[in-house]
């Protein structure tokens, strides 16, 4: 018998005795629980124990093939899940016009911190008899067009985290632009979306701080170039060892601040 039927079996009798508990209070709530809907809370509570501060889980099926990935690798998967950690606020309120060591420590530390947790997590979901790819939280793999091997900001957008906003980051309406993102790609069933029908409206926080003028009114217009000529300009200048800013990051602390 296969892990997933094993692993399907166990499910059905966990939330049969759930149901059978709960029926007097609850009767029709377990009734209605969904496979997808089961699988989300095991891996969101997996997630939450690690230390994750967000999650969400995207269909992929129309996205895959801008993956930067082998071709069965691609296909392999129909799902993402997105995971995100918050940043210190104490670090980032150190920020003025450039990085500053701190940060760049927060922010290898963070990223070590995302691939671990993402590790962990896709372990486990092969422990439950599904398949789990960890994609690296920070690496380039298309320096000329610079790429990773997926936009962990897309998959956020798809699985209902935030937006994109006009400083070209991943947009949470509870924490800004302040955290960032892992993904792991499954072919765990689990319950997608929707995205967030919101966008920055009047909030132009992080349009005049940004020390390479790249942030626009429209979105769309943001200037990756002169972005990444300033991140190149602070590394050559030895202010951080990596392109890396955090200005806007710490600008933006959504439309609840």
């Amino acid at each position: 018998m296969s892990p997933k039927v094993i692993y399907g079996q166990a499910l059905m009798k966990r939330i049969g005795r759930a149901a059978i508990d709960s029926r007097v209070s609850r009767p029709l709530e377990w009734r209605t629980v969904t496979k997808e809907q089961e699988n989300n809370r095991l891996v969101q509570k997996y997630g939450r124990d690690l230390g994750f501060s967000l999650f969400g889980a995207a269909d992929i099926t129309r996205v895959r093939e801008e993956f930067l990935l082998s071709e069965p690798l691609k296909t392999r998967f129909d799902r993402a899940i997105a995971l995100g950690k918050r940043l210190s606020d104490a670090v980032l309120e150190d920020i003025k016009a450039q990085p500053t060591p701190l940060y760049f420590h927060h922010y290898r530390q963070l990223n070590f911190f995302l691939d671990r947790g993402a590790l962990l997590l896709a372990d486990h979901i092969q422990d439950l008899g599904f398949e789990a790819l960890p994609i690296p939280a920070s690496q380039i793999v298309d320096w000329e067009n610079q790429r990773a091997h997926v936009s962990h900001k897309k998959i956020g957008v798809l699985a209902g985290l935030g937006w994109i906003g006009r400083n070209n980051l991943l947009v949470n309406p509870g924490l800004g632009s302040r955290f960032r993102l892992v993904t792991i790609l499954t072919d765990m069933p689990l319950e997608t979306g929707p995205s967030l029908d919101f966008s920055c409206g009047n909030c132009r926080a992080c349009i005049s701080p940004c020390p390479a003028q790249a942030i626009h009114e429209n979105p769309a217009d943001f200037d990756h170039r002169v972005c990444y000529e300033k991140l190149d300009e602070f590394r050559r200048k030895h202010i951080v060892s990596q392109h890396i800013c955090g200005v806007c990051v710490k600008a933006c602390r959504g439309p609840k601040a």
